[in-house]
């Protein structure tokens, strides 16, 4: 019998309430989006409208960045200055989020945070599967009222399930701020990978697949390292690098949370870190409220169309899905200056701003349904949303 998909969230780790509990209101379970998203905006996205299919419902969205970035943050620090002036506004108690694990700068512990200086601990991505939620039991029992949560979709997607059926939550204000998120890695898998990738894996601090179809990776001081996609080695090809879960996951720009905040349609340069803001709630844009003064906000922009680049990836990552034994090679399939040379390329006349985001939404998309489809068959009618068959009809891809 093959094991449940488990993206660690960490709810079921509470003893504040029945693991069974925890477990009803597992999304892979349950299913992506749906009537959470029925519930939540008293609709489902639209299916006549392209944007909407693949961003989810918004109210308003922009690219911005802080004027006084937050040092060591992943981009300037917007959520990490959400968070702190929500604490210092009184809307809540506490912080239901992560901090870094002591002796690695990538893994990460959960926190409840309590005061200024945890939430400013909390800062910076950490790309590894995380029990978010595991403090949600914490402030439960320390009788917190007013609570935020940061999390990635699998997070807030269970959060959200658990607020409706049980009532162990009830007597809290949750306010909830999500990140895009789809490529974790899987802890055992992080650092074989980073030593595949970067020339100095002891020193690296951040990493993320850019808008210039290039890993960056920030070093400890201060340089960023740019390994092209086209050049990493073959091995890293291989889906078994990243857990099942994520391979599972439908909802990539974090749809229920309150306001999401990512970089994938933000302008990419050289002097800036600008964040994309997808604002999809009242509460979300309480939230933004708090620091609209210090944002230099920024319009969207890029061209909507991506088909082609997505025809030309689509086949290859089929193909991966479907499970084959292959032997995947060490070696890079393209030598690092002529990927260089390719992502350099692609970046000037490939998609840009909301371009890119369209492009990495739809190759995600498409990416897990076949890994479920090829993979996990059993789970296909409960996880895909219904506006995913529609994205692949687009492109003409079987079902």
């Amino acid at each position: 019998m093959k094991k449940s998909l488990c993206s660690s969230c960490g709810l079921c780790s509470n003893l504040a309430w029945p693991k069974a509990e925890s477990l009803q209101c597992c999304v892979f379970s349950n299913g992506w989006l749906g009537q959470r998203e029925r519930r939540l905006f008293g609709r489902e996205r639209s299916l006549d409208d392209p944007v909407e299919m693949r961003f989810g419902i918004t109210r308003e969205r922009f690219t911005a960045q802080l004027k006084k970035p937050i040092e060591g943050a992943q981009w300037s620090g917007i959520i990490t200055r959400i968070a702190t002036k929500a604490f210092e506004a009184g809307l809540i108690d506490g912080v239901v989020t992560l901090q870094r694990s002591p002796g690695s700068h990538f893994f990460s512990t959960p926190l409840l945070a309590e005061s200024l200086d945890d939430i400013a601990a909390s800062k910076g991505n950490k790309p590894v599967l995380s029990p978010v939620l595991a403090s949600l039991g914490n402030a439960h029992r320390k009788g917190l009222k007013r609570l935020l949560v940061i999390g990635a979709a699998c997070h807030l997607h269970v959060l959200r399930d658990f607020m409706e059926r049980y009532d162990y939550l009830n007597g809290m204000e949750i306010m909830t701020v999500g990140i895009p998120c789809v490529d974790n890695l899987d802890r055992k898998e992080f650092h074989r990978v980073l030593d595949r990738i970067s020339a100095s894996p002891s020193t690296a601090e951040h990493m993320e697949f850019m808008q210039d179809f290039r890993i960056h990776i920030r070093h400890r001081n201060g340089k960023i390292e740019k390994v092209p996609f086209f050049s990493l080695p073959d091995e890293l090809a291989n889906p078994d690098i990243f857990p099942p879960a994520c391979m599972g996951c439908f909802d990539y720009l974090n749809s229920l949370a309150d306001i999401t905040v990512g970089y994938l349609a933000g302008k990419l340069l050289p002097d800036q870190n600008r964040q994309w803001v997808l604002v999809r709630t009242e509460t979300g844009a309480k939230l933004l409220a708090l620091i609209e003064e210090e944002l230099d906000r920024y319009p969207e922009f890029g061209k909507w169309e991506c088909k082609r680049y997505i025809k030309s990836t689509a086949g290859q990552a089929i193909e991966a899905m479907k499970g084959r034994q292959k032997q995947y090679r060490p070696e890079r399939n393209i030598p690092l200056w002529l990927g260089h040379l390719l992502s350099g390329l692609l970046a000037a006349i490939g998609p840009k701003g909301i371009g890119f985001a369209h492009y990495s939404t739809d190759y995600h998309l498409i990416r897990h349904y076949y890994y479920i489809k090829y993979r996990r068959p059993e789970l296909l009618e409960t996880l895909v949303p219904r506006h995913v068959p529609l994205i692949l009809k687009e492109y003409g891809l079987p079902l």
